[in-house]
């Protein structure tokens, strides 16, 4: 065997489990420190920056939304941006755009906001359709092009759209393609009796009731580290019971009495993509089928849309979702 020739029997690399759960562990023990409550939301955000993927949060005003997603960028120092979606914004108020310099007599690029590590696209169902899918590749190809120029943005990024489900008029509701682009769908829901007591005497202990600013949280580790972490989390092993299971869920939203509209392909490999994410959330570099289910509901609930009748008669989607993911038999391993 030559030097340069390649080992067959190379051992395969084995995930640090230990370090990654260490991680996991400070960046959701910081996004606490300034949001109270919320568990499930906080794990899912974590999931899904893990998994490398884009995020769709919907949630009264008021919440937290972008307290949340500020405090995520702070915990690994990277690039915040925020872009604040208008009747009026222009796909170039996005992406950027080239002009002539006289000066230097040469066209310069000037970058949009987009060009950042987190990206929060503030009630993204107020622009309309046009400008919503200037997001589309940046989100699928990690790149935007201007004028013909392709310019890539610098990872981790991940795009965190908010829409206020309560404000009905003036929106443009998002186009079945962007949606199906999000990893996840995450609702932010009031938050107990208990927690709000905590949040508003944190921020009102503070003149001009800046208590809980998601700045001051501590920086725990650097965008190295978290592209790292989303390698590690890709290589977690899914036996084929596992796919078949998640294939078995997806499925059964495009068979269900009730639903107009099911999953696709991409919405079975997103069910993967997290449910690796949980499991090294919880020490393994295997998927369990609990994983698997742990994701189904903000993996799937956007990607279906339910007949006219359930429409009328109000009924809850992520109810109707999760009673008929119940008929399905997880594989025992």
């Amino acid at each position: 065997m030559t030097e340069n020739s390649p080992n067959p029997q190379a051992t395969p690399e084995i995930p640090d489990l230990s370090k990654i759960g260490q991680l996991t562990d400070s960046l959701r023990l910081e996004i606490q420190k300034v949001v109270y409550g919320q568990s499930d939301t906080v794990n899912q955000i974590i999931a899904a920056l893990l998994a490398g993927g884009h995020v769709l949060l919907e949630g009264k005003p008021g919440l937290g939304k972008t307290h949340m997603v500020l405090a995520l960028a702070s915990t690994f120092g990277g690039e915040f941006g925020r872009l604040q979606f208008t009747p009026d914004m222009m796909p170039s108020d996005i992406t950027g755009f080239t002009l002539f310099d006289m000066k230097s007599q040469s066209f310069q690029t000037r970058r949009g906001p987009v060009f950042t590590n987190l990206l929060l696209a503030d009630e993204i169902n107020r622009a309309p359709a046009k400008t919503q899918a200037a997001l589309l590749e940046v989100m699928q190809e990690q790149q935007v092009t201007i004028d013909g120029e392709s310019l890539p943005v610098s990872p981790p990024f991940m795009c965190f759209a908010t829409q206020n489900p309560i404000e009905q008029e003036g929106t443009y509701p998002l186009p079945e393609a962007q949606l199906d682009r999000f990893l996840m769908k995450v609702i932010i829901d009031y938050p107990t009796m208990a927690e709000e007591l905590q949040v508003v005497s944190a921020v009102t202990s503070v003149p001009g009731a800046k208590g809980l600013d998601p700045r001051g949280v501590e920086q725990v580790c650097d965008s190295a580290s978290i592209i790292e972490a989303q390698r590690l989390t890709a290589m977690g092993k899914v036996v084929p019971e596992v796919i078949d299971y998640a294939l078995r869920l997806t499925r059964l939203t495009r068979e269900s009495h009730g639903m107009s509209l099911g999953a696709g392909t991409r919405g079975a490999i997103s069910l993967v993509q997290v449910a690796k994410a949980y499991a090294i959330m919880g020490g393994r570099d295997y998927v369990i089928p609990d994983d698997v289910k742990q994701a189904s509901i903000p993996v799937l609930r956007h990607r279906i849309q339910v007949t006219p009748e359930v429409a009328i008669s109000g009924q809850n989607i992520d109810g109707l979702l999760s009673s008929s993911l119940e008929t399905v038999v997880a594989p025992r391993l």
